[in-house]
């Protein structure tokens, strides 16, 4: 950790962890919490965001959840997801997820977009909360090469997205996130 870091993480509000923008419901900030104190309890309403890598036939790109992650372990998600760091948008944060998680980096898509966003709050057992403004992106990759990196992602799924919507019980065992489920359902029906 650099000096830089480690003054973030001991900053107010930062609770010696990673920095999340808490925000109200039109996804204004309002302060930067710790990620965990955010997850946990009733939870503090974020930004983050979720996004859909299509390939060149328009299959959707889903990446199951490590068996390691806290929340929502080993449910498959729409290709990534996560929190924008304080002053980082939510273009520059997708683009820095993809390649740590997924080796994908800006040349190999050139369309990467914001297109919709959404407000929900979901408890995942007793473990903690998510409750996020979170906005959906998506591209379309030109070069689907992958690198994934197993701390993050437990496999790999290529899906016709439109069949995985209208006939989802062919698919019934993948667990999916609710975050994503939610996003493809305002983007199809």
């Amino acid at each position: 950790m650099d000096t830089a870091d480690a003054a973030e993480s001991t900053a107010p509000g930062a609770a010696g962890g990673e920095p999340v923008v808490a925000v109200d419901a039109e996804d204004h900030e309002l302060d930067v919490v710790d990620r965990l104190e955010a997850h946990t309890g009733d939870g503090i309403r974020h930004r983050a965001f979720t996004c859909l890598l299509f390939d060149a036939r328009g299959r959707l790109l889903l990446a199951q959840r490590s068996p390691t992650k806290r929340l929502w372990d080993t449910y498959w998600d729409g290709t990534v997801a996560s929190h924008p760091s304080p002053d980082q948008s939510q273009l520059d944060a997708t683009a820095e997820r993809l390649e740590e998680e997924l080796g994908v980096t800006p040349d190999q898509y050139a369309d990467l977009r914001e297109t919709d966003r959404f407000e929900y709050k979901r408890f995942y057992g007793t473990e903690g909360v998510e409750w996020e403004v979170c906005t959906v992106l998506k591209a379309t990759l030109d070069d689907p090469s992958l690198a994934p990196d197993e701390a993050e992602v437990g496999g790999l799924l290529w899906v016709d997205y439109e069949h995985l919507h209208d006939r989802f019980r062919y698919y019934r065992q993948l667990r999916l996130c609710p975050w994503f489920e939610i996003a493809m359902r305002r983007d199809l029906d």
